[in-house]
Formats: structure tokens, sequence, C-alpha cells
């Protein structure tokens, strides 16, 4: 007797919008797409909600009354298990692009934007993270160790010590550490990382890679300032160990 396959998750996505046109339009269109949408009007009705329900993915104004978006971001970062969050955004500067990716944003896409360009890059971001199953690395034994000076990475229990002591690593920041010590001494450019950790379809700023690596380094290294793991080969890309 053939088993019937059970269907897709419905992915759960929350609007973070004040202005009325945009998010009616991005929810509706959002749900034509099959997401489960859920739309806040300002950063404090937003961050109750993320308290008492799980989402996959966020799709976030930076410009919100009350908690700002940058503020919401940072909030998030220190929780466990966050939600994807896919930063939008009338503020198209470079700075402004960076600043949105250091305080925790996977992805940034700047006003005006087309809603096919939304709905493909929350399904990139979506594919990627879904992808990323840290346990399985090119068919590489999931009970190995892998290790450097005094740390050590457990591919079958995705956690990493430093010293003994157990690191809070993101996914992303996980798979940046396991590539590293898997290939020590190889120089990775920034592209290469994104195609690696990110995939190929990654369709966001490159600069995401330098903001990963500075997390990292804050929580494998002495001194994150003068790194003496994870450095910097100028002109190439990243060098570990």
């Amino acid at each position: 007797m053939s088993q019937v396959a059970s269907p897709a998750p419905i992915t759960r996505l929350l609007v973070v919008e004040d202005d009325d046109t945009i998010r009616e339009t991005v929810s509706e269109a959002m749900e034509l797409e099959g997401f489960a949408v859920t739309a806040a009007t300002n950063g404090q009705s937003a961050w109750e909600l993320l308290n008492r329900e799980r989402f996959d993915l966020v799709v976030l104004d930076l410009m919100l009354p009350g908690i700002n978006g940058l503020d919401l971001c940072r909030q998030l970062r220190q929780t466990n298990n966050p939600p994807l969050i896919l930063v939008v955004s009338a503020r198209d500067t470079e700075t402004d692009r960076v600043l949105g990716l250091e305080v925790g944003a996977d992805d940034y896409l700047t006003k005006p934007f087309g809603i096919r360009e939304l709905v493909a890059r929350c399904r990139a971001l979506l594919r990627r993270n879904r992808s990323q199953d840290p346990v399985l690395a090119n068919g590489a034994d999931s009970h190995q160790v892998l290790e450097h000076a005094d740390l050590q990475l457990f591919r079958g229990e995705c956690r990493v010590s430093r010293g003994g002591e157990e690191l809070r690593l993101s996914p992303k920041e996980y798979k940046l550490l396991e590539l590293f010590l898997q290939q020590p001494r190889r120089v990775w450019s920034r592209e290469q990382l994104i195609e690696q950790v990110w995939g190929v379809d990654y369709i966001g700023d490159t600069k995401t890679v330098d903001v990963h690596i500075r997390w990292l380094r804050e929580k494998i290294e002495t001194d994150p300032s003068n790194p003496i793991h994870l450095v910097t080969v100028r002109g190439f890309g990243y060098r570990f160990g």
C-alpha cells in the first residue's frame, strides 16, 4: 500500500511595516505565494508577536514607530533560534546596508522594490536556510570532531567549544567555522564563501561575509581586533590557521 507524502510545511511570515499601502500589498502578494502571513504596524507589536509565536521569516521595515527596525534586529539576534530577517528600507547607501547586516539582517532590499524581487529574495533565504544542515557535510562522518588550538567542533552535535566552554554560534557562523576547519590554511575569497555557505543563488550584498567573519572572530579570538586564527589576506579574502 503506497504512502501519501506529507504536505510541505507552510512558511510563516511576519510583515512589519507602518505604511498601510506597502504592508497590505506585500501581505496580499505573499499570501498568494502560499505564505501564512501576519502583519504588524510597529516594532512593539512585532516584538510581542515574535515572543508569542514562531515565524520562519520577518520582512522588516527600519523606520518604525516605537521600537525601530534596527533595534528589533538586535533584540532578535540575542534570542535562541531567531527567524530569518529580510530588511526593506528606503535607506539605500552602502553604510545603511552594512549596518542592517551588522545588527542581524540576513538580507537587505531597498525601496522601492518589485514584488517579484521580494518573493525571490524570501524564497532564496528560505531555500538556503533549509539546505544548510550542519550535520551533513559532503558525506563526511557526522560524528567527526574538528579541532584547532583550543577550538573543537562536534559535527554530530552541531556544537562548538572553546577551551572546554560551549560557544553560541548562529548557523552561518557554524558553517563558516566548519568550512575553515575542514580546509585550514586555504585562502577563501568572499565569493567562494558566499557560494559555500550562502549558496550559489544568493543575490544579496557580499559584505555580509565581512559581518559574519567579524561576529565569528568575537567568539573564537582572544583579541578580535588582532586575530591570530581567522586572518584577513589583503586583496584575496580570509584564511584560517
